[in-house]
């Protein structure tokens, strides 16, 4: 048995806060130290390329696709540490297999939003915001007014939880802009 026990860190803000760009920056860290990591995303995740964690600069790494948060079992040889984008879009069990990987020593680095397009919590985020380690807030700017902006707005009528895209149906809004 291990001793050593895993920990996660969340990083978790509205769309366009950059939340992608800085978990590929912590990967890229870990590729300078000769870490060993597996990069996850979920496969309804498929806007910019199906086979790489891609953020809004374009920025890439190579990723593996699962469809249920259990797949990542499979998956995972030799790595310490595993990371997951888009952790809002997989299934509610991503927080018990969160958890039986810090049992087994895993270190977890999660991206994912942290509130929904109607500013309700987001999947298991809440859940596995409770158990982590560190938790790094991204802020967009507000496309409405240019204040920090901590929601995700829907711009259009679509009312199902769950809807894939960028510019085309969402907009990062201010407190007070979402509210209106």
């Amino acid at each position: 048995m291990k001793n050593h026990k895993g920990k996660i860190d969340i990083i978790c803000g509205s769309m366009f806060s950059g939340k992608t760009e800085e978990l590929i920056r912590r990967l890229k860290r870990l590729d300078f130290a000769k870490k060993k990591y597996k990069l996850f995303k979920p496969i309804v995740d498929n806007r910019y390329d199906n086979k790489k964690v891609v953020s809004h600069n374009m920025n890439s790494v190579q990723a593996t696709i699962i469809s249920k948060s259990e797949d990542i079992y499979k998956h995972i040889k030799n790595e310490n540490i595993i990371a997951i984008d888009e952790a809002q879009f997989l299934d509610e069990k991503l927080y018990e297999v969160c958890k039986k990987l810090i049992e087994d020593g895993i270190d977890i680095i999660l991206a994912g939003l942290d509130m929904d397009y109607k500013g309700e919590p987001f999947g298991s985020m809440p859940k596995l915001l409770a158990i982590s380690n560190d938790v790094k807030k991204m802020h967009a700017v507000c496309f409405d007014c240019g204040e920090t902006a901590n929601y995700t707005f829907r711009i259009n009528n679509d009312t199902q939880q769950v809807l894939i895209g960028s510019k085309e149906n969402y907009k990062a809004l201010c407190k007070n802009c979402f509210f209106k």
